[in-house]
């Protein structure tokens, strides 16, 4: 395997886990409501570098945000855009 090939797959596994990240954020927001909980500090200072800016583009859906399916559909092509240059 190349080192090109290596870095490639690297990059890919950690937009997984950061995939994960985003889910896990997800999911908790719907049960932990303390901002002080430090699982959910923990999940919100990993990805809000993301999904903060993705608020701020996207427009007011009425309470929805929408800024997790951006996200999620970005690593999805960015991944893929990886994986077609092995």
């Amino acid at each position: 395997m190349s080192v090109t090939g290596f870095i490639i797959r690297v990059l890919i596994k950690l937009l997984q886990i950061y995939s994960y990240l985003i889910l896990g954020r997800v999911l908790l927001s719907w049960f932990i409501q303390d901002p002080y909980n430090k699982i959910y500090q923990f999940f919100l200072s990993i990805t809000e570098p993301i999904l903060g800016p993705l608020r701020r583009i996207l427009p007011a859906m009425g309470g929805w945000d929408l800024s997790p399916i951006v996200a999620f559909l970005a690593i999805d092509i960015i991944t893929r855009l990886l994986l077609s240059i092995l």
